[in-house]
């Protein structure tokens, strides 16, 4: 899986965090592909049950022997079709709700865990953060300190040799 493609340089808490937004966004999109692939069917058997009722229907309708039987069998077929898609609905409102409630169960499930990962990553970041603040503040400190030193080195040096060269010259 991808988690296994993760560089070993990343530190502990950062790849938890991604191994955990991985396996939210994997399942969540496994319940969209289970929704999709429900939803699908349920097209397809609309498909079906509304072609197998025009057939019928054309059927009786050819078979019709004047205008007011093809009229009242076309009437009469009216009724069926808009039940099945009456059906349709009802059957598309509950796949969209039950869709609904599996992505909510999934976030409940993994949010908790994304906000403790990303919490301790972002721990981490902060720890490691002042860390390295401390080590640059500790390498300045020293940096000036032994400038300090080379100043007062240089500092007596010149002053001493001043002396020397006003004394030779007199």
């Amino acid at each position: 899986m991808f988690t296994n493609s993760i560089p070993q340089s990343l530190s502990p808490a950062l790849k938890s965090h991604l191994e955990t937004q991985c396996n939210f966004a994997t399942e969540l999109s496994r319940k969209l592909f289970d929704t999709a692939q429900q939803l699908g069917e349920l097209h397809l058997q609309l498909a079906q049950d509304l072609l197998q009722e025009w057939n019928s229907a054309s059927q009786q309708l050819l078979c019709a022997r004047d205008a007011g039987e093809f009229m009242s069998l076309a009437a009469a077929q009216l009724q069926p079709g808009s039940n099945k898609l009456r059906q349709y609905q009802q059957q598309l409102g509950n796949l969209v709700a039950n869709a609904h409630v599996e992505m909510n169960r999934t976030a409940e499930n993994h949010l908790p865990e994304a906000s403790r990962t990303a919490v301790a990553f972002a721990d981490e970041v902060v720890r490691k953060t002042a860390e390295e603040t401390e080590k640059a503040t500790q390498r300045q400190r020293e940096m000036i300190e032994k400038m300090h030193a080379t100043g007062r080195h240089d500092g007596a040096g010149r002053s001493r040799e001043t002396g020397k060269q006003s004394d030779q010259a007199h």
